[in-house]
């Protein structure tokens, strides 16, 4: 017979070794749905809470995860002043994955803010479609757009 006193430190042991492996955080997650879904895509690493991304169609691409005043953010930055359609199709279905709304309502905000743009608004514009902030600016080279939505939408 199995003394009890011995019993208890090996079912320690046991519940030790046998706990359920870690699992990913959520920004993992949500990174990798954007990746099975978009043909080019690919996952860079992480940092600060950002996972960086990269696409033909994009000089840089990242995703930012949860903070305190905002859900989660996309941000795209094209090659040019004034982005490919493909740059667009891009933005638009990342954005439609992360915020879980229809690609075309996302392809919609996104070019009516990059269109905005121009000699009477300036090089920087924020504006709101579906509930979800868009900020596009823009350089003498290159066109960037951030959506994000706020923690009390």
């Amino acid at each position: 017979m199995i003394k009890t006193s011995a019993l208890l430190p090996s079912l320690a042991l046991l519940a030790f070794f046998s706990a359920s492996p870690a699992r990913a955080d959520r920004c993992d997650d949500l990174a990798r749905q954007p990746k099975s879904q978009i043909d080019g895509l690919s996952v860079g690493r992480t940092a600060a809470n950002v996972i960086y991304l990269s696409h033909p169609a994009a000089k840089q691409i990242r995703l930012g995860c949860a903070s305190r005043s905002v859900s989660n953010e996309l941000f795209a930055e094209a090659d040019s002043r004034k982005p490919q359609p493909a740059f667009f199709d891009l933005v638009a279905g990342a954005a439609a994955i992360v915020f879980t709304i229809p690609k075309a309502d996302t392809l919609k905000g996104a070019t009516r803010c990059i269109g905005r743009m121009g000699l009477l608004r300036g090089d920087d514009v924020a504006t709101r479609f579906r509930r979800l902030n868009m900020r596009c600016t823009r350089s003498k080279t290159a066109a960037a757009i951030s959506i994000s939505r706020g923690k009390d939408e």
